[in-house]
């Protein structure tokens, strides 16, 4: 499919995690709505309440709604704002991880399990603990060991932290300073919790210097994705400011990663969140923008598009349609 199509037209969809579990591409996005709240920095607009499932055999195929899955009004720590999700399988269990304010309107992550890929989850009564911050992916390596990225600054409050620590005056590094990095940490072998403290993904320039926070071309903003091809590690992510979807690679998946280019030019809205994953010998890209809603930023519709890989493993180019 040499060209995007949306995935469900009929209602706002954003932030799209895919994978495939049971032989199908299951869909994990937040759930636009219209709230009300005027647009800010913060991102408030961005009031998200549920989550529902999505699931389709055959690229181009009809694609099911398996109904709201998760609420906010279920998770016990909850205060408001659902956002980006992430799910991963492990002995017969599905986890999915989602990011959400708290009562003190602090993001944290947090977990809730299933026996099914389409769910019902179940919350756990607490987040994860040391979490903080959004988007988080979560990555199975080949060892069996899984690792969950997370992070995202403005409305993600990534900048209000130094040393994994709570520091409110929200400050970012000047330009010429090295840039706020995602964050990765190994999960515990029961899913729930970290295994060990999160530390920096480290992403580097061509010469090998920390990108600067300056570099809005090319350094971390938010929409950690993490996936493997030919035995190389691929962190892909938000720039934000410059709206791009690019890529950084590795030989471990703590990095550090060396940037590589552009996976995704710009679309219509403020900027986009992805995933990637592969379906029956082929690579897809998963994404949203915001042309059905008249570029509404907080009403967004989620799309799919092939992407491809030259013979260097050089991710190809595409162009936001």
């Amino acid at each position: 499919m040499n060209k995007s199509q949306y995935l469900f037209p009929s209602d706002f969809m954003a932030d799209p995690s895919a994978h495939v579990f049971e032989d199908k591409i299951y869909i994990y996005p937040s759930h636009d709505r219209e709230s009300g709240t005027p647009e800010n920095d913060n991102g408030d607009h961005f009031d998200m309440q549920d989550y529902h499932v999505f699931s389709l055999e055959e690229v181009g195929g009809e694609v099911t709604d398996h109904g709201k899955v998760l609420s906010v009004e279920d998770i016990p720590w909850g205060g408001r704002q659902l956002w980006d999700s992430d799910v991963a399988f492990r002995d017969g269990k599905y986890y999915m991880y989602f990011s959400l304010k708290d009562k003190t309107d602090i993001f944290r992550l947090g977990v809730a399990t299933s026996d099914a890929p389409y769910g019902p989850f179940v919350p756990q009564g607490d987040p994860i603990r040391g979490s903080y911050s959004i988007d988080p992916s979560a990555f199975q390596d080949t060892d069996g060991n899984y690792y969950l990225y997370f992070g995202g600054i403005w409305g993600g409050q990534l900048q209000s932290y130094r040393g994994n620590k709570l520091h409110p005056s929200g400050t970012l590094p000047h330009f010429h300073e090295p840039a706020l990095m995602p964050k990765v940490a190994r999960l515990r072998e029961d899913m729930l919790q970290f295994d060990e403290a999160p530390r920096d993904l480290l992403i580097l320039d061509e010469d090998g210097e920390p990108l600067k926070q300056g570099d809005t071309d090319h350094r971390f903003f938010e929409a950690s994705w993490m996936h493997k091809f030919q035995g190389k590690y691929y962190f892909s992510y938000s720039t934000g400011d410059t709206h791009q979807i690019v890529y950084a690679t590795a030989d471990n998946p703590y990095g550090p990663f060396t940037y590589q280019g552009v996976i995704l030019t710009p679309v219509v809205g403020w900027t986009t969140h992805h995933s990637i994953a592969e379906y029956k010998g082929k690579w897809y890209l998963f994404y949203h923008d915001s042309v059905p809603s008249g570029g509404k930023t907080w009403l967004r519709s989620m799309k799919m598009v092939e992407l491809n890989y030259d013979e260097q493993g050089r991710i190809k180019t595409i162009e936001g349609q």
